[in-house]
């Protein structure tokens, strides 16, 4: 069972909707988070021990999840899926490009 973490900003639109989409599977864990303090699922340390993969929406949002979290980043795996912040949750655009750039990292 691969356990997977998709994070965004603030958890609301991007991360939670790759986590409906990747939760309903039986070869995966997944949950989803925000960095920024506000967020509605905040990251802390010991979800991103938990992870086995991690994906960020967004470049920024790695350097700040480095910044923030580096002990803890140690041998995990980052991925960027380059998806800005232009979609409302489980929009049809952002879960094609969710199906689209996940699996090939799976």
């Amino acid at each position: 069972m691969q356990r997977l973490l998709f994070v965004c900003s603030q958890n609301k639109l991007r991360s939670p909707t790759a986590e409906q989409v990747f939760g309903g599977r039986d070869d995966l864990e997944v949950a989803s988070a925000g960095l920024n303090h506000d967020a509605e699922q905040p990251l802390g340390a010991e979800l991103i021990e938990w992870a086995q993969l991690i994906f960020v929406m967004e470049k920024a949002q790695r350097s700040k999840l480095q910044h923030k979290f580096r002990p803890q980043l140690r041998g995990k795996r980052v991925v960027c899926l380059d998806i800005p912040d232009d979609y409302d949750y489980m929009a049809p655009a952002l879960l094609a490009l969710l199906q689209a750039r996940v699996p090939r990292h799976l």
